[in-house]
């Protein structure tokens, strides 16, 4: 919901150890408003901000994205993490997925078409920590953004190309949902990867600071 500075903010202290990267998706502040956002397209915009040895790492539908861009560019990567990535198709058949899957879709095509109700009610389904009403402009926009993008429910992850590439992954859940929580369950067994819960934060772990960033920081110098 809102742009790379707000969303890993909490992670400044790592520019100490590690050069970091953090592009603004394209329908956030500073940019302009956008009519469409794919997880599809997005990943291979995003493929221009790796080099080799890259750590990647994303948050939310910036998780999906992370997912479908480490398939592409296996070769490029160091290490993949990824945090409560909403990519739901994956744990289809799990009723809480199945229920969450439902409920978003509900909203998406019912929900209030006012960016700051609609928000409102998006923050409540995730267990975002970000507190309802008085929005920004920033937020408002990344609300607009939000309402025009493609479901993640739809990412087909491509979890034989993932599994095969050498480099380690990482899934993080703050436990507060159970939907996050079985798709991150899928994907820690589908990947082969290491697996970390940090409840405070809701959806956005990263936020938590020094817990996450203890965290990330040994995941990357061991990989």
């Amino acid at each position: 919901m809102v742009n790379a500075d707000l969303t890993w903010s909490a992670q400044e202290p790592l520019a100490e150890r590690f050069e970091i990267v953090a592009p603004n998706r394209r329908g956030f502040p500073p940019g302009p408003d956008v009519e469409r956002v794919d997880f599809e397209d997005e990943a291979v915009w995003l493929e221009q901000f790796l080099v080799p040895g890259t750590h990647l790492v994303g948050h939310s539908y910036g998780g999906v994205c992370s997912l479908l861009l480490a398939a592409r560019r296996p070769e490029l990567l160091g290490s993949l993490t990824v945090i409560e990535p909403p990519a739901f198709g994956v744990a289809r058949g799990v009723p809480a997925a199945d229920e969450f899957i439902e409920r978003i879709e509900e909203h998406w095509t019912n929900g209030s078409r006012d960016p700051g109700e609609f928000l409102s009610g998006f923050l409540g389904l995730v267990g975002s920590s970000l507190p309802p009403g008085n929005f920004t402009p920033e937020l408002l926009q990344g609300a607009r953004t939000l309402m025009v993008e493609r479901p993640p429910s739809e990412a087909v992850i491509p979890f034989d190309k993932l599994a095969r590439a050498s480099s380690p992954k990482l899934v993080v859940s703050g436990w507060q949902s159970a939907a996050f929580n079985a798709v991150c369950d899928v994907l820690e067994s589908r990947l082969g990867a290491e697996r970390a819960v940090l409840p405070g934060a809701g959806h956005s772990v990263q936020r938590l600071g020094e817990p996450f960033n203890e965290l990330l920081a040994s995941f990357v110098e061991r990989a």
